[in-house]
């Protein structure tokens, strides 16, 4: 027997739940979003009644609305939107979950409407009930999400065809995201080049042997993670597969375009794909809901903050006399200058310590050079290295925020000098508000390169959506509580 058929071999034996994992899941999904709607139901239901400082004791909801029909409608919002059986990124579940109960509850008021019973139900139970449906389903599924890719369970079994970069940058991804629960089963290739997927997955053998590992194996789904192939070969590859599985996704020449918005038109006749790329940041309706965004939330965070950076604002004093707030002059959008806030992490005279510290260290100045950022930086006062490994120095930037110079998430503020280094993609970086957080905060910080930061920024410009924000002020959390990158 071939070392091929050996693998093939090795490949169909999927342990049931694999195998079934399609069925199963939605079903699982189906009862936890069930009870994460029931639950926020009852939540309200106390609230309104019993709770809140304006409860109103004869409130009463008959339990065939609670446990019958509002859930009935919720989920069958829920499963018109494929949100029980499609594996997508964790923010787009959570964009399409919030429309789907918005859409719910439009359904409900409208049905209590015409029931005549609008008077009667609370508009504050309602109101109540779908920030708790919203907020519950999602801590409900990530939490399952989450608790399923630990252990491995219910996993979909799918078979990688290319063994390269790309292929290391899709598992990366999933791995990253609970909102995928993807298993590699092993992977196709006639010359693997990742050394990395070969150490870790099987390698089931090369392209002409797919259909009989397929044949084998039963997997259902198939990702070809060879952009590089030639148009002619990508379709001879997936009209071989696709009369052995269900799904097939293939990752095309595509890379760097912005993919965010994409739209897929079929020309059915002509047998043609089109694809359709959005810009959000053009509309005037959406910079003016980002706006809205910005200035709710730096609202709400500076309530929490102002104590805090009192507090910061003595411990800087005490450490080192002088301002305790540094306005250092960035680049904006529409090229405009702005005075950028930050809390002082430097000594006073911090421009003449760093001219003479990288005269006496070449290697320093060409790590200055290459990024503008020193490791070791001799001007950073003791309270500056905790401020900067927490990120606590921007606080003061909140009010840049609400300003108008800065956005909460946006590229990376710069100064004049690094315009050059943009090159091309310096007309993306003044199309929006830089921001104080952003992709290069959630990839690596300080740790990743300049032209990575450059290509982070861009991206983010191409490919925005308010729920790319949310996602990236909750990772931004996760990456300064780790203190990953950050100096």
């Amino acid at each position: 027997m071939s070392q091929n058929s050996l693998k093939t071999d090795n490949a169909s034996r999927l342990p049931w739940r694999e195998k079934y994992s399609h069925l199963l899941l939605p079903v699982l999904l189906f009862f936890t979003d069930y009870a994460a709607i029931v639950l926020a139901e009852k939540l309200a239901y106390q609230l309104r009644r019993s709770w809140l400082p304006i409860a109103a004791p004869g409130f009463h909801i008959p339990d065939i609305y609670i446990y019958a029909i509002v859930p009935t409608i919720f989920l069958c919002f829920l499963h018109m939107a494929h949100t029980h059986i499609r594996a997508m990124p964790f923010w787009k579940l959570a964009a399409s979950v919030f429309q789907t109960t918005l859409y719910g509850m439009l359904l409900i008021l409208f049905l209590m409407y015409f029931a005549k019973v609008s008077e009667v139900v609370s508009r504050l139970f309602v109101g109540m009930t779908w920030v708790f449906t919203f907020t519950f389903i999602l801590g409900f599924r990530y939490a399952l999400k989450q608790y399923l890719n630990r252990h491995k369970l219910l996993q979909i079994p799918v078979l990688i065809v290319g063994a390269g970069k790309t292929a290391e940058l899709v598992l990366k991804s999933f791995d990253h995201d609970s909102g995928f629960g993807y298993q590699v089963i092993g992977l196709i290739d006639d010359h693997p080049i990742s050394e990395k997927l070969a150490r870790e997955f099987k390698i089931l053998g090369g392209f002409n042997d797919i259909e009989n590992v397929l044949k084998s194996s039963g997997i259902q789904h198939v990702m070809i993670t060879a952009p590089g192939l030639l148009p002619a070969d990508l379709l001879s590859l997936v009209n071989r597969i696709q009369p052995y599985v269900k799904h097939i996704s293939f990752v095309p020449n595509l890379i760097g375009m912005p993919v965010g918005n994409l739209e897929i038109v079929s020309l059915i006749n002509e047998n043609i794909m089109m694809i359709k790329v959005k810009n959000n940041l053009a509309s005037a309706t959406n910079r003016f809901f980002k706006r809205v965004f910005d200035i709710v939330v730096s609202l709400i965070c500076l309530v929490f903050a102002l104590p805090l950076g009192i507090v910061l604002a003595a411990a800087i004093y005490i450490d080192s006399p002088g301002p305790v707030i540094f306005a250092h002059l960035r680049i904006g959008q529409r090229k405009k200058v702005f005075p950028c806030y930050k809390f002082r992490t430097m000594v006073p005279d911090a421009e003449a310590i760093l001219r003479e510290y990288l005269m006496e260290h070449p290697e320093a100045e060409e790590e200055w050079n290459h990024s503008f950022k020193l490791k070791d930086d001799p001007r950073v006062t003791r309270i500056g290295r905790f401020l900067r490994r927490t990120s606590l120095d921007e606080l003061p930037q909140f009010i840049n925020v609400l300003k108008g110079d800065m956005s909460l998430v946006g590229p990376r503020p710069i100064v004049r000098v690094e315009i050059p280094k943009y090159g091309e993609y310096f007309h993306d970086f003044c199309l929006v508000p830089p921001g104080i957080t952003g992709m290069w905060q959630v990839n690596g910080r300080s740790d990743t390169t300049y032209a990575e930061r450059v290509q982070m920024d861009s991206w983010y410009v191409r490919n925005w959506s308010i729920w790319i924000d949310i996602v990236y002020l909750f990772k931004t959390l996760k990456v300064v509580v780790s203190g990953k990158g950050a100096y």
